[in-house]
């Protein structure tokens, strides 16, 4: 399959709290109606689309979507955790790679309920039983904690303690996506917060603190993919290409390893990278930006070990030094990420790519990394899948 896929039109809009958002129809339409007034096209001219969302019935991708148009085209509801709308933008395009349409669209959107997340149906058993189970023996259970605080503040802790990294290079992560979120009109949290408060903030498992830890948010963003044909005929802007793109799920390490790192997807993390760096003929150094999934500090710096921006065991280094942000090695999360932009869960993949596309295109006003030509995204969902894509200058 051809990899050349062009990504033309992109669109968000400014993430809420649960309560103050509209409803996830409304939220999810104006999503779609940016993207397509990005790209310059009608609905009419999408052949396949995508909608992905976690806290849903069925079919809520056709609520949204016939907010655009009764066209007649398939429409596909995604859930995949928080890798959501990662998962809907891969088969957006690998629906345009495999040659089966030339032209589709991917829509992720969540509208929250206040508070940790949870099941909607406690009377079966949970897709993610197997990870609770082993999480139970590894570390000790907290009623008052989140479990998702559990899962990656207990990597968090291993972290710390195979390596000695202190509390507060966790959180320096948190401090610095409020610096980023600073200069992001779609961002939740734009106040700045020191080292010192985010440390002082409750307590919530291992390192993490409250602040440390992204809220649930509501939100909705979209991207429509195409091949450079479609682009060309239509005159559309098609400067930014998905280079390559790997999703990948839990393999037997993940449980077989007992590792707290290896449970909360470290593997599937560097796999993906590896599989995309593979295929696109690039490497971690050549990246100048990434939108990573920092659903807590934890995962932000275990996952520049998993993509190769920095060796393992050198995450403490590299944020000391800077290396994470503008001036330094590679910029992370220049939108604040999810700690600080918010994590809609359906929607948070392609508020990622949305970021990317504008960073390549040069258009991201005060948060622009400059001479950006490669940009590379990553997105995590527990149960599990990971989606890692690289976008390029076409």
């Amino acid at each position: 399959m051809s990899m050349d896929v062009r990504v033309v039109g992109v669109g968000m809009i400014p993430f809420a709290k649960p309560g103050a958002s509209e409803s996830y129809v409304e939220m999810g339409a104006k999503a779609v109606a940016a993207a397509l007034a990005d790209a310059g096209l009608s609905y009419t001219a999408i052949q396949q689309a995508y909608a992905g969302y976690v806290y849903g019935d069925s079919t809520c991708g056709q609520a949204v979507l016939y907010r655009a148009g009764l066209t007649g085209i398939p429409i596909f509801n995604v859930n995949n955790n928080c890798s959501t709308g990662s998962s809907a933008l891969f088969l957006a395009r690998q629906a345009v790679a495999s040659g089966q349409v030339e032209c589709a669209l991917a829509v992720g959107f969540e509208e929250m309920r206040p508070g940790a997340l949870g099941s909607n149906f406690p009377d079966r058993v949970g897709p993610m039983a197997r990870h609770a189970g082993l999480m139970g023996e590894l570390q000790t259970h907290d009623p008052k904690a989140p479990r998702a605080a559990q899962f990656f503040g207990g990597a968090g802790a291993e972290y710390a303690e195979k390596y000695g990294t202190g509390p507060e290079v966790f959180a320096k992560i948190a401090a610095k996506a409020r610096v980023h979120a600073a200069n992001n009109p779609f961002a939740i949290f734009r106040n700045l917060l020191s080292v010192e408060e985010i440390l002082a903030s409750p307590r919530q498992y291992g390192p993490m603190t409250r602040y440390q830890c992204c809220p649930p948010t509501c939100g909705a963003a979209a991207a429509i993919v195409c091949s450079p044909a479609f682009a060309a005929r239509h005159g559309l802007d098609g400067s930014v290409a998905i280079k390559a793109q790997a999703m990948t799920s839990d393999t037997a390490s993940t449980f077989e390893e007992r590792s707290m790192i290896k449970l909360i997807g470290y593997d599937m993390a560097r796999d993906a990278a590896s599989a995309v760096y593979q295929s696109a003929g690039v490497g971690p150094e050549d990246i100048q930006v990434v939108e990573l999934h920092d659903c807590f500090t934890a995962n932000e710096l275990l996952t520049y070990e998993a993509l190769g921006l920095t060796p393992e065991g050198t995450a403490e280094q590299f944020i000391t030094d800077g290396a994470n942000t503008y001036g330094g090695k590679v910029v992370t999360n220049p939108s604040g990420g999810l700690l600080s932009k918010g994590h809609p869960l359906g929607a948070t993949g392609l508020a990622q790519c949305t970021e990317l596309v504008w960073q390549l295109r040069g258009t991201a006003g005060s948060r622009q990394v400059p001479d950006v030509t490669h940009a590379l995204q990553h997105n995590l969902g527990l149960g599990g899948a990971c989606v890692v894509t690289l976008y390029g200058r076409a």
